[in-house]
């Protein structure tokens, strides 16, 4: 076995790794960015190599140093994790040519299930069955369309070296492709270095199963059962289970022996997910479901295997990779339970799941879930990378019980200082569908408006919210006293209207447009508010940064912000006359120019932030009257972008 790894990653996925590693007794080796130097991975691994810029394509993408850094330490393995270099076959040599071993599949493995057109072809030739489409070199952008018209709408534009949604487009309808093809060909060369795309028809209400394999250089090869990834968003898993829903027994012996034979056609080593497309329109069956690709490496979703199977499949992988065979053979691997993982951004579903980079000034996870995660209060998720900050993971004896403690979990999690998807989480665990196992790929967007609208806060949330907004402690002795009558306030409240009155011993009356709302024995302790509102105990957590409080209360999260009467910019309304920066990111295209004329919803520009374009539209019909900013340029959040001239009274 090793005594010391270099892990070529960060974030969450590093810190992962670094765990199985310490409790296997094997050093590690951190590498780091200039945007990553204080990360959670970094303090944790035993020595950390700074090998450069904050962008990707400055250090985690140059195997050269991270070859280097593994030499320098005296590594005797580099484990890849997922995305940078985890697929790169020239990689794997690299390290090999170095006397490093690689922590994955071999070069050869790797590039013969990388390229999803290749993959396919081979998958036909073992007899796997494959999504009907376009694999072929022809990029030409008149042929796509014509091969896209003889598979017929809808289709699928998918970049052959892409994951995790990267270089994937939707397209309904003829008028669409050129546009969808254009970006989905910038989004893989940006992401994965090559703008190869293939076309596929896409599968109305499917789902997303994949089958977990894994092989050794003793010739053995297993599966660890399944995992349905259907719940997704703009091509980009969003909560994971296993085993599948109301999965028939002969399903999955039909969909795990391909996978296994998938995984021996290339005599693969080390850990792998076959992806399949399942016809979701009713009940499974064995001639349902089509090889999509193969991802040769370890998963973001893998801890549901772990937790379903009881395996460590970090610890595998080192025990693959040094040479030894599996630590369990196929009839030892029995499904126990039912696994959820829920994965938390920093994004707004609000605004179509743009990141939201920030620093994160609170972070508290629920309790009763596995937490894995690379981050903690006072970090950054910086603009450069995935913006990750956490993946909970729930297991249970039954489906119900596993998706009720996912959703505890959630509720239970606190994240401020950016935006997050914690809200919309929780909402999708009470979906009704999702809930009794009716999932399919196009869920969140049927159900988009209900998932994703905005809530307006309970009374007992407003409660909490101006108590702590002003600094009032609700427990504080003699709160509120005057000589004669009761002590009432306006709220303080910014965008709120109403009033507190102030009852003696931790009793308050609410009053908003809506009525008087009573609260008895509202008591504040270690961020957390509770309450009893007639027969009902009300609890919520909260975090209290200066005069901004955050409510959360069965799973709703709500924002308060004490009024500065001196802030003049608080009262100032916006307009439709300029375009800003949602994010920070680089403009990857202008698509206009002074003087030009637009109509509502025309593209101006395209900005690119943590791999994803962002297409920003016109506000409204009118001219253009200044862009301020070229192709390539870098933006920070809330800067200017495009002005259009102002509409004559």
């Amino acid at each position: 076995m090793f005594t010391k790894i270099l892990i070529a990653n960060r974030g969450e996925i590093a810190c992962r790794i670094i765990k199985t590693a310490k409790r296997m007794g094997i050093a590690t080796v951190a590498v780091y960015s200039d945007a990553d130097a204080n990360a959670l991975h970094v303090t944790l691994a035993d020595e950390a190599v700074h090998i450069g810029g904050s962008a990707a394509t400055d250090s985690y993408l140059l195997s050269e140093r991270v070859i280097e850094a593994a030499q320098q330490t005296g590594a005797q393995a580099v484990h890849p994790g997922y995305g940078f270099l985890s697929e790169n076959p020239e990689f794997a040599e690299k390290l090999v040519k170095a006397g490093l071993v690689f922590i994955g599949p071999s070069a050869d493995a790797i590039r013969k299930m990388g390229l999803k057109d290749q993959a396919k072809h081979l998958m036909e030739e073992a007899g796997v069955p494959v999504v009907p489409g376009y694999h072929g070199v022809e990029q030409g952008a008149c042929f796509l369309a014509d091969e896209a018209a003889k598979i017929g709408y809808p289709v699928l534009i998918k970049a052959r070296a892409g994951g995790g949604g990267k270089g994937m487009r939707l397209v309904e309808k003829a008028d669409d492709f050129k546009a969808a093809l254009g970006s989905a060909q910038r989004e893989g060369k940006a992401s994965f270095g090559d703008a190869h795309v293939l076309i596929e028809k896409y599968i109305t209400a499917p789902r997303h199963i994949e089958v977990q394999v894994f092989g050794d250089s003793h010739g053995n090869i297993v599966h660890l059962f399944e995992r349905d990834c259907s719940l997704q968003r703009r091509h980009q898993k969003v909560i994971e289970e296993a085993p599948a829903p109301d999965m028939p027994t002969d399903v999955r012996a039909a969909m795990t022996m391909a996978a296994t034979r998938a995984a021996a056609e290339i005599n693969y080593e080390g850990a792998g997910t076959i992806e399949f497309i399942v016809d979701g329109s009713g009940p499974l069956h064995t001639d349902g479901f089509w090889f999509m690709e193969m991802n040769t490496r370890l998963q973001v979703e893998h801890p549901v295997t772990e937790a379903i199977t009881g395996q460590d499949l970090v610890e595998w992988q080192l025990r693959v990779a040094a040479g030894e065979p599996l630590p369990v053979l196929q009839d030892q691997l029995v499904i126990n339970g039912h696994a959820f993982e829920a994965r938390i951004y920093a994004e707004d579903p609000q605004n179509d799941f743009m990141p939201a980079p920030g620093t994160l000034s609170d972070v508290r996870f629920g309790a009763g879930c596995r937490v894995d995660t690379g981050v903690q209060t006072g970090d950054k998720v910086s603009p450069f990378y995935d913006p990750m900050i956490a993946k909970l993971i729930s297991h249970e004896a039954t489906r119900n019980d596993a998706l009720t403690r996912l959703r505890q979990g959630l509720n239970e999690t606190i994240c401020t200082g950016t935006q997050t998807n914690l809200t919309f989480l929780a909402r999708l665990c009470a979906d009704e569908d999702f809930s009794q196992g009716r999932l399919d790929t196009g869920l969140i967007g049927r159900k988009g408006d209900c998932l994703m609208q905005s809530t307006t806060p309970s009374p007992f949330a407003v409660l909490v919210g101006a108590l702590l907004a002003n600094g009032i402690d609700p427990q504080q002795e003699r709160l509120g006293w005057q000589l004669w009558g009761k002590t009432q306030q306006a709220l303080g409240l910014s965008g709120i209207n109403g009033s507190l009155q102030f009852e003696g011993d931790c009793r308050f009356t609410l009053i908003l447009e809506d009525g008087a709302h009573v609260f008895e024995g509202v008591t504040y302790h270690n961020g957390q508010v509770s309450a009893l509102s007639g027969i009902k105990n009300l609890i919520a957590l909260v975090s209290h940064t200066g005069n901004s409080v955050m409510v959360k209360q069965d799973g709703e999260q709500f924002d308060f912000h004490a009024v500065d009467p001196l802030d003049v910019s608080a009262t100032e309304g916006g307009n439709a006359d300029c375009v800003f920066a949602p994010m920070t990111g680089i403009v990857s295209i202008v698509h206009v120019a002074s003087g030009d004329t637009v109509q509502k919803g025309d593209a101006l520009l395209v900005l690119e932030a943590m791999k994803m374009e962002h297409v920003m539209l016109a506000p409204r019909d009118g001219v253009i009257a200044d862009v301020m900013c070229k192709a390539s340029s870098a933006v920070d959040e809330g800067n200017q972008l495009v002005v259009l001239q102002e509409v004559a009274e």
